[in-house]
């Protein structure tokens, strides 16, 4: 029998479906065949998954912090937590970055399944720390450098992506405008105080709603660990 009702699917072959920037938040899954679904949710820690009636997302999180050592530390709350979950981040990128040479010609401009390339990839980063630390944070008239890359939905939001080069940048060009902002945020930390993390600030992309300072570094935080993920990931496909 199916079932034609909009929120149900009753004897559906679903197999091989996407789903895309898409919200499955509450969906109910029962009597289902799931071999080989492969799920990317890196909200998973604000909420539960129940497989067999087990919440698997600390289990998630455990591991993923077991793969990437000092993940752990993302939610650090005070300065020197921060400045050491910053230092250990810098780290792991430069580990990342360094296998670039050893990966065929033209690896950091190769797309992966339609995601970002590694190059796009450090770009967006430039994007979420001019986003999170340069317009939320230190409220800089102009905080977004044109070689960052906005998300793909910015430009149905109203966001003027027009300041944002439309060319694709030498690999070195990237890696410089990367290296201002990680020490652009290494400096912030070096004298952020517990009283300045508490200080309110109009959220990047709602400023109507305001956010904490440590909020904020927190988004960045999730940003790096999160984004290090899906280029390693893509990365060792290359290797």
């Amino acid at each position: 029998m199916v079932q034609d009702d909009v929120t149900s699917f009753v004897d559906r072959d679903l197999r091989g479906a996407r789903f895309n920037r898409s919200t499955l938040a509450g969906a109910v899954m029962r009597g289902v065949d799931v071999r080989g679904l492969d799920i990317d949710a890196p909200w998973l820690a604000d909420g539960a998954l129940l497989v067999n009636g087990v919440d698997v997302a600390p289990l998630v999180e455990a591991e993923l912090n077991r793969r990437f050592p000092g993940r752990e530390l993302k939610r650090a709350e005070d300065p020197g937590g921060l400045r050491t979950a910053w230092s250990v981040l810098e780290r792991a990128w430069v580990a990342a970055v360094d296998r670039i040479p050893s990966l065929p010609e033209g690896a950091v401009d190769v797309s992966i399944d339609g995601e970002w390339s590694f190059a796009q990839t450090l770009r967006h980063l430039v994007f979420a720390t001019d986003a999170w630390l340069g317009k939320a944070i230190l409220r800089l008239p102009q905080p977004f450098h044109p070689l960052g890359q906005p998300n793909a939905e910015y430009e149905t939001d109203g966001f003027d992506t027009s300041i944002f080069v439309t060319e694709k940048p030498t690999f070195a060009a990237v890696l410089k405008v990367r290296a201002e902002r990680q020490a652009m945020v290494r400096d912030f930390l070096a004298t952020v105080t517990a009283d300045l993390l508490a200080e309110p600030r109009p959220s990047a992309w709602s400023p109507e709603h305001n956010e904490s300072v440590l909020h904020c570094l927190h988004v960045i935080f999730d940003e790096e660990w999160e984004h290090l993920r899906f280029a390693l990931r893509d990365l060792e496909m290359q290797s």
